[in-house]
């Protein structure tokens, strides 16, 4: 009898953590950068390359920065709620527009329109990788610090950016 209840007790543990992880939403990737200053960066800004965009340019507000690309279509799902986020000017949002030629993301924005306060050029991806980007689209809410506050994985949608982005948001400015 002794020697089945190893095996049960092994077995019980087991199935508790795979009960666990299949619990778990596999879009909430914890990001070990919340809580930590924002990689440090300066890129060329997509309409003039020659000017150029640092985080430090955004010391003192809170802000988004939106990481997208022409070819990514869950970018385009968000990308209305983008527009009607930055009518309303509740916060300033940067565009980091990731693994892309400039003319691609440039001509996407015209068509769609610029929900962006301004949009920097990541070609190489570098930033992107810094950030730790999974894939495109990804948003990050920095504080006046510069601060990762949030990271949010998959496209912005309603209800990720009533219950989660906006109240964050909301917070941090009133710091």
């Amino acid at each position: 009898m002794m020697r089945f209840i190893l095996p049960l007790v092994i077995f019980l543990i087991l199935s508790v953590f795979l009960y666990k992880g299949l619990g778990r939403d596999t879009r909430e990737v914890p990001s070990p950068l919340v809580g930590k200053a924002a990689p440090a960066f300066v890129l060329p800004q997509l309409y003039e390359p020659t000017k150029k965009f640092s985080p430090q340019e955004m010391l003192g507000k809170v802000w988004l920065m939106n990481v997208w690309a022409s070819w990514c279509g869950a970018c385009k799902d968000e990308h209305p709620l983008l527009l009607e986020l930055s009518r309303q000017n509740i916060v300033p949002i940067v565009g980091l527009d990731y693994k892309d030629k400039a003319e691609d993301g440039q001509m996407t924005l015209n068509k769609a329109g610029n929900p962006y306060t301004l949009v920097i050029a990541d070609a190489d991806g570098k930033v992107g990788f810094d950030y730790g980007v999974y894939g495109v689209p990804e948003t990050y809410l920095i504080d006046k610090k510069g601060m990762i506050a949030f990271k949010l994985i998959g496209a912005v949608t309603p209800e990720n950016l009533r219950e989660k982005i906006l109240p964050r948001v909301a917070e941090l400015q009133a710091k």
